[in-house]
């Protein structure tokens, strides 16, 4: 090659290098280009919300398991239910099942059975004046997972049932309660739910989440005895436009937990709480309400020895009420820890000094 040649292929290689240079910078500098560098090397982060304003709940779609029993239809949901055995997992295809269901049977730790579909399958009760959409009666080790509820005089009744999973559900549109734990139900799980439109029948029972019996119906439901439906865990569940307290806890009930729950109360006409305890030793943590008619959070003791004993920590009340952001009536041994907050209560955080905890 000559020399004039080999000067000239320098040249070239030089100008090539530059270009490529350029389209380099350029595309780093191009709009979006750096965030999305730092998108894949920072965490991503929760958007900051208005004051006022509940944050979005963070939720996750149930991923169903790989069903043992497929169901279209009313009936054959219903010949599923009669039917299950620990271990079966009956799938709900998307579609309208109208009826009142129950499931009796019972799984076990090792082999529970399972309910699962997702928001388009829906179980239609066809009146909000009659009839518990899905009851849960007697039975242990169910999980009831995605699917819609609606159109009942109660969404979810479970009744002397144990270890239980109700996760990812929707359930909306009914006369009373949305779902209720009683007659003696222990160890259940309600786990991030979506709970709206509550007491259509009867404003003054349409709680979204609802635990225990009240001690005026204990002749009734528990043999005029306590209903101790203890050590239930209600976490992660987003509650709105309810007509009564989004959370209800009776007297009788002990030792659970009430977590990260994010409650709406704008709909609250017959209660002046997003939640109420009358029961014994529950936790109730990490909560996040907004707009109470009154107070966040209330203590009752309705029968001597109850409505006592219950801890608040790490609860964030953005009341825009009157109240308090935690009313303890009595005190009793009601502990509402620092670590508390509440934002917009006429009367401040609570009516006792709070604990470091």
């Amino acid at each position: 090659m000559s020399r004039r040649s080999k000067l000239t292929a320098l040249i070239l290689a030089v100008v090539a290098l530059a270009v490529v240079a350029i389209v380099v910078v350029a595309g780093l500098n191009r709009p979006g280009s750096q965030d999305v560098a730092r998108d894949q090397q920072e965490p991503q982060t929760q958007p900051t919300q208005d004051a006022g304003e509940a944050p979005a709940p963070v939720t996750t779609p149930v991923q169903c398991p790989e069903p043992t029993v497929r169901v279209t239809t009313s009936t054959e949901l219903e010949n599923a239910l009669d039917a299950a055995r620990p271990g079966d997992v009956v799938g709900l295809a998307a579609g309208t099942y109208t009826g009142n269901f129950t499931a009796s049977a019972e799984g076990t730790a090792e082999q529970p059975i399972t309910l699962c579909g997702n928001a388009e399958s829906i179980l239609d009760g066809g009146t909000t004046d009659d009839g518990y959409v899905f009851h849960l009666d007697n039975s242990s080790y169910w999980a009831l997972q995605g699917f819609t509820v609606r159109n009942g005089q109660k969404g979810v009744m479970v009744d002397q049932s144990t270890n239980n999973l109700i996760q990812g559900l929707t359930v909306t549109t009914t006369g009373d309660e949305a779902i209720h734990l009683r007659k003696f139900s222990t160890d259940n799980r309600v786990i991030g739910n979506t709970i709206s439109n509550t007491g259509l029948r009867k404003p003054k029972f349409g709680e979204g989440i609802y635990i225990g019996t009240a001690e005026s119906n204990w002749c009734d439901i528990s043999n005029c005895e306590p209903d101790r439906s203890d050590r239930n865990s209600i976490e992660g569940n987003t509650i709105t436009e309810t007509t009564s307290e989004s959370v209800d806890i009776k007297e009788g009930t002990s030792d659970g937990v009430l977590r990260a729950n994010t409650f709406d109360g704008s709909g609250i006409i017959e209660a002046d709480s997003w939640v109420d305890v009358k029961g014994r030793d529950w936790v109730i943590d990490g909560n996040t309400g907004i707009n109470s008619p009154l107070d966040g959070f209330q203590t009752h003791e309705i029968i001597d020895g109850w409505g006592t004993d219950n801890v608040f920590r790490d609860n964030d009340a953005q009341v825009n009420g009157p109240g308090l952001g935690y009313s303890l009536k009595p005190v009793r041994d009601n502990i509402v820890e620092c670590s508390n907050t509440a934002s917009a209560a006429g009367e401040g955080l609570s009516n006792e000094p709070c604990t470091s905890g």
